[in-house]
């Protein structure tokens, strides 16, 4: 009866497939199609125009010590004076249960080069480990011991997360005599130069409000992952925010490695924690009041990237999601913004936050694994050949540029960036509809010399056994989405997508099932 049954259903299948086809899957894949093409074609145009700029800024020899007055810190010409010429800098160090760097981190904040009466390194321990409490306050003990002015300070609560910390920490009565404060999180480690390069900008220049330095990865060669957000992260400090520096005098606050002057910070209505991108949410605030901002690019702090999938993929909802639902906060704010010009205003809703922080996301997510492999399953839908290879190529090739060594792995790092569009783009929604986990916090694992004390074995086993805790199943599902319109590109289609669906197919399933990153024992 079953068998007599099944040449039923399949008639009743493919009637009902051809019955929506030609009047609604073929006019809607060809209207996202030409959205694709047309995101693709923006995101282009953003690419070009900062790539000439950058060029632009080479053949000219535009540098910050140009464009701004800078001099050297002096004692003045009054002995008397002594450091009292220098500003008072605060030095803020958030961690959460860091027991990995802590030490590294709270070294190098103690050992940055400035008059020891003019500096107050602060770390705020929002730990919840008492053990690591305790090793964090002995560490700050040790080095009061060595004279260095440093406050070891902690909460009861970790409300509003690293924001919450921030503005709690600027409430303690010393910090009103500071002029200046430097924030690093707790695995940058600063050289001791780093205040005598980056202060004179902001003591020389009053209308500056931030000195944004770069960060240099330390752990970039650790394993593959590493060695593509290098590539994606390089191309952001070398090319965006040189060009919105350069430019606007305007970009998005890091987060860390970076010196704020206090009055522009309260001016600007201090730390909030209404999103999850408290540093971005301050620095949009701050240039709506009109203060400019300074990226140095010569200047580098050294930090550690995630290294394994687990703390990236946390990491890149919570950059992904917090922009986006940022943007829905603010885009009035800033189009009524008077304080401004036109073009700035122009700068920060379309290209800083429109094309960056949510097209960027959507359409290599929807267009490369999504819209072009469906395609091939309605082969009445074409993809002009510039819109699926010529654009995609000059705009892989334009965003690789920063990372020279790296340019012989163009093809994984494009691979893995479509992986990760997929975790980007439900983020974007997230942040734009508020959905309920739009303020999720998680803070991103380190791992100091963890990986390098571990037993290779051990590793393998934790491997074996762990398999089945680290499969994720929405790779795996557009893995076998891609598998699929690869088989039917290969069966019927005449063309070659095939090539590149297969290779995205391999790449999400081996993320789906986990085989990524570093793997650390426990």
């Amino acid at each position: 009866m079953a068998a007599a049954l099944l040449p039923g259903t399949r008639i009743t299948f493919s009637g009902a497939w051809q019955q929506v086809r030609g009047p609604v899957i073929v006019p809607l894949l060809r209207a996202s199609v030409l959205l694709c093409v047309a995101m693709s074609a923006m995101l282009l145009a953003e690419k070009v125009y900062m790539a000439v700029v950058v060029l632009a800024l080479r053949l000219l020899g535009r540098r910050p010590e140009l464009q701004y007055r800078w001099e050297p810190m002096r004692d003045g010409d009054d002995p008397e004076l002594g450091s009292a010429a220098y500003p008072m800098v605060l030095v803020q160090i958030p961690m959460y249960n860091e027991r990995e760097v802590y030490q590294l981190s709270i070294g190098a904040a103690c050992g940055l080069s400035w008059p020891s009466d003019r500096i107050i390194v602060q770390v705020l321990d929002d730990s919840t480990d008492p053990v690591v409490k305790e090793l964090v306050q002995v560490e700050c003990q040790r080095w009061a011991r060595k004279g260095v002015n440093i406050k070891y300070e902690t909460r009861n609560n970790r409300r509003g997360y690293k924001a919450g910390a921030l503005k709690e920490a600027m409430k303690h009565g010393y910090v009103k005599d500071c002029d200046l404060v430097a924030i690093f999180d707790a695995d940058f480690q600063p050289e001791p130069d780093f205040l005598s390069r980056s202060v004179p900008f902001l003591v020389h220049n009053p209308d500056i409000a931030l000195v944004q330095a770069r960060w240099k990865f330390v752990n970039a060669d650790e394993c593959l992952m590493t060695r593509m957000q290098e590539m994606s992260l390089d191309y952001h400090f070398k090319v965006e925010q040189e060009v919105g520096s350069s430019t606007y005098a305007f970009f998005g606050f890091n987060g860390t490695a970076g010196v704020w002057r206090i009055s522009a910070l309260n001016e600007a209505g201090g730390w909030k924690d209404r999103t999850t991108v408290e540093d971005m949410d301050l620095a949009v605030r701050a240039s709506l009041k009109g203060w400019k901002f300074v990226y140095l690019g010569d200047l580098k702090v050294k930090n550690e990237l995630p290294s394994t999938f687990k703390a990236f993929r946390y990491q890149q909802h919570r950059w992904s999601c917090g922009p986006a639902n940022l943007f829905r906060k603010m885009v009035m704010e800033i189009i009524k913004n008077k304080k401004v010009t036109l073009w700035k205003k122009i700068h920060v809703v379309y290209n800083f936050f429109f094309l960056r922080k949510v097209v960027a996301h959507i359409m290599t997510f929807v267009f490369y694994c999504l819209v072009i492999p469906a395609t091939v399953l309605v082969p009445e839908v074409e993809v002009p050949k510039w819109g699926c290879v010529y654009i995609p190529a000059i705009i892989t090739l334009l965003s690789v540029v920063g990372t020279p060594r790296s340019v012989h792995l163009v093809i994984f790092w494009a691979l893995f960036e479509n992986v990760m569009s997929l975790h980007r783009t439900k983020a974007t929604f997230i942040g734009l509809l508020e959905a309920h986990t739009v303020n999720e916090w998680v803070v991103t694992e380190k791992l100091g010399d963890t990986v390098k004390t571990k037993m290779p074995s051990k590793a393998l086993k934790k491997l074996r056994i762990g398999i089945g805790e680290r499969l994720h199943l929405w790779e795996l599902g557009v893995a076998a989405y891609l598998f699929i319109c690869g088989c039917y590109s290969i069966s019927f289609g005449n063309n070659h997508y095939f090539i590149f669906l297969l290779m995205q197919s391999i790449a999400f399933f081996i993320v789906g099932v986990g085989y990524v990153g570093t793997f650390v024992t426990q």
